[in-house]
């Protein structure tokens, strides 16, 4: 681990903090899945990012002078054999490049100390159950020491406003996880195509939870520690089914599959999507489907780069899939008017109700503001024709370099009066992950075929 990496993140985040602070920064808990067994542990990702730590239970505390202490478990011999090794607090400070550390039983202890005389005290709202009651009781320790010339803080201060403008940015070392993150995971749905394939040709049953199956394969093999996400697995209905998880629904001949699925390497997640026909041939009609798809996707591509705005790429993929919409019969002009009737009175959305990216990063649906921070006094209003709500808008996010978003457009169409039956039950989505470069963005999930031709060549294989 390079402890100093998270020390250079530790001191600019303390320069933010303005004087007399202290920032307060747990990890998540331990979560207990059934009578004797817990859900596997993931570390809270601002914890993280700021420690490379990975154990649970475990405090920061961040002063203005960037002064770091960590609080974690003891050693223990006995809880060892059976958990795992611990660091311990004797060999954080060498380990981590933390200034101290304590085990975690003294918390309580020590907290109303460090707070004692600080004037501001930093740490992320709702993100922890219960936090804000711990940091009350710290402060209420403070408070009782007033009469003997402790002063208490008398400011309260989210710190996700300073950590999530940070972590927009990926730094060269954060872009390099999730480039490899990002390869193993298009290997992932590489293999699960073409077992799909090879299966249907041998005459074998095969399931969406075969698939998931190689998908989960892969991202082990590869060094990945956990999926990003429960990764979805639709065949045929099911995907038109935004969020639907791998299940034992059979995957016939004929039938599209889609597949969202991403992992985690290192922290910081990948999220792809692919469409593919199950036997390794587009039909006619799922083939004008996804060429559509394809088409709104590579808008969007065109429309991510440093200048433009975050929701630039929705509206050009909204733009060519309503058209598209329109020439394949899904919309008529006697019922929808104009393609700008269309996308004004959100006509699209009947088949396409997402937005077309997110941010991605240590979360795969990342922190960072999606409103443009130099301009958060701008704000105009609109009435939704869908809800009948009216809706506050602000200036959309200006993207910069390293930002790193989700490019993701799809099409669902159920059955449904007026929509040609051939087109019925045809979930489509293409998703890529794209870091924001210099000269436009970079595609780093494109290990994996996304051309029509170049699908089937590898259903092929």
């Amino acid at each position: 681990m390079n402890s100093e990496l998270y020390a250079q993140r530790r001191t600019r985040l303390a320069a933010q903090l303005g004087p007399d602070a202290l920032a307060i920064v747990p990890t998540s808990p331990e979560r207990q899945r059934n009578r004797d067994s817990e859900f596997l542990f993931r570390f809270d990702s601002y914890f993280h990012y700021l420690s490379g730590f990975g154990e649970p239970n475990a405090w920061l505390v961040i002063g203005s002078d960037a002064h770091t202490t960590l609080f974690c478990n003891p050693k223990d011999l006995e809880r060892e054999i059976w958990d795992g090794i611990r660091l311990g607090p004797e060999a954080a400070p060498a380990a981590l490049g933390v200034d101290a550390a304590y085990p975690v039983s003294e918390l309580d202890q020590r907290l109303p100390k460090l707070l004692e005389n600080k004037a501001t005290v930093w740490f992320p709202f709702a993100t922890h159950a219960g936090l804000e009651g711990r940091i009350d009781g710290w402060l209420k320790s403070v408070r009782a020491r007033v009469r003997y010339g402790a002063l208490c803080p008398d400011s309260q201060r989210d710190l996700c406003a300073i950590l999530d403008e940070m972590r927009l940015f990926k730094d060269k070392h954060e872009q390099d996880v999730m480039r490899r993150a990002a390869q193993i995971s298009a290997g992932a749905h590489i293999r699960a195509m073409q077992l799909c394939a090879r299966m249907l040709r041998d005459g074998q049953q095969v399931c969406e939870y075969h698939l998931d199956a190689e998908l989960l394969h892969e991202f082990r093999r590869h060094g990945s520690q956990y999926p990003a996400y429960g990764s979805i697995v639709a065949a045929g209905a099911n995907a038109c089914v935004l969020h639907y998880r791998a299940d034992n629904a059979p995957i016939r001949d004929g039938e599209l599959v889609l597949i969202d699925a991403g992992c985690e390497l290192d922290g910081y997640a990948s999220d792809i999507t692919r469409t593919f026909p199950a036997s390794g041939r587009f039909s006619g009609p799922q083939a004008a489907l996804y060429a559509l798809v394809l088409a709104a996707q590579q808008a969007a591509v065109e429309a991510t780069r440093p200048g433009a705005r975050f929701t630039d790429a929705h509206e050009a993929a909204v733009r060519v899939l309503t058209q598209g919409m329109f020439d394949l019969g899904l919309l008529n002009q006697n019922q929808h008017g104009t393609l700008d009737d269309a996308i004004h009175n959100r006509h699209y959305f009947a088949h396409y109700m997402h937005r077309t990216g997110h941010w991605l990063g240590m979360d795969v649906h990342d922190c960072g503001s999606y409103v443009e921070p130099s301009e958060l006094g701008v704000a105009g209003e609109r009435l939704d024709p869908l809800s009948g709500e009216v809706i506050r808008d602000r200036p959309s996010r200006i993207l910069h370099p390293g930002m790193v978003l989700t490019i993701e457009p799809g099409l669902y169409v159920r059955p449904s009066e007026g929509i040609p039956p051939e087109f019925w039950n045809i979930g489509i989505r293409i998703e890529d992950d794209a870091i924001v470069t210099e000269q436009g963005c970079e595609l780093i999930s494109r290990k994996v075929p996304v051309r029509i031709d170049e699908i089937e060549a590898l259903m092929r294989a």
